[in-house]
């Protein structure tokens, strides 16, 4: 991995195994178990994280769907012509009178949440949509909100924060990057 000279490690593997397995139970508290819950993770980072709370959810529960939303076609900087849903794969038994659970990495301005709720309205009309992030970075320009976080993590506007993740990476962690410091 190429690394800014002011690249600084936040979570390590171990921390985001424990974020994801919390953030499992606590989607099991909230929704009093797993009935008409699926998960959706926004490709690609998002996906992966998805995969591993329904690894920990079947832990202790009824294993649950996992699907992964693709939402470069409907980023608020492309025309509506060029809606598609490119690499979106639905789990069988859709999302109609589902609850939706999105997944991400980093929840930033808000914008990506967004685009994936218009896929979302694309593809059905769930009972409700839940939001599980591993990292809140804060900075947001759309009122929206976790409702899973792994992490909080205040960050200046000129820092980045780098989720990687075995799966896709060489290495699992996440990192800051970028800034003053």
């Amino acid at each position: 991995m190429r690394t800014h000279p002011q690249t600084r490690p936040v979570l390590g593997p171990d921390d985001i195994r424990r974020s994801l397995a919390r953030i499992a139970f606590q989607i099991i508290e909230k929704n009093k178990g797993v009935d008409e819950v699926v998960l959706m993770g926004i490709r690609t980072r998002g996906q992966v994280l998805a995969e591993r709370i329904a690894q920990n959810i079947a832990k202790h529960a009824t294993p649950v769907p996992t699907g992964s939303i693709d939402i470069s076609g409907f980023r608020d900087d492309r025309t509506n012509a060029d809606r598609d849903l490119g690499l979106t794969e639905i789990p069988e038994g859709g999302l109609d009178n589902k609850r939706v659970i999105l997944v991400d990495d980093v929840l930033y301005t808000g914008r990506t949440v967004r685009a994936a709720l218009d896929v979302i309205s694309e593809l059905g009309r769930p009972q409700s949509v839940q939001l599980a992030v591993l990292v809140d970075r804060g900075h947001r320009e759309l009122p929206i909100r976790a409702d899973y976080v792994g992490k909080n993590l205040p960050t200046a506007r000129d820092e980045q924060v780098l989720i990687h993740v075995e799966d896709l990476d060489t290495l699992e962690g996440v990192f800051i990057t970028g800034g003053d410091r």
